[in-house]
């Protein structure tokens, strides 16, 4: 699995999406965004990241911490804002 989180990670802890992101981590990614929408999204160690995946992203608009991994996205797709801004 490359969406991480730790199982007794605090409110607010990163969930890390690393290497390469499959169809399949879109369901596991909303659910944990779902489970503590506080928590931010690390997608800097993301080498290659499915449509559907960045879908999530861009559905549920949690923070993104750094530049996406994945250089495709990187050049030309946007890092998707968070509610609050």
């Amino acid at each position: 699995m490359t969406v991480i989180r730790g199982r007794d990670a605090a409110p607010g802890t990163p969930i890390r999406l690393e290497g390469v992101c499959p169809v399949e981590d879109a369901e596991a990614l909303a659910s944990l965004i779902l489970e503590d929408p506080t928590a931010p999204v690390d997608w800097s160690a993301c080498t290659r990241i499915h449509t559907a995946v960045y879908q999530v992203l861009l559905r549920f608009r949690p923070s993104v911490v750094g530049a996406c991994g994945d250089p495709f996205v990187d050049r030309w797709l946007a890092a998707p804002s968070s509610r609050d801004e």
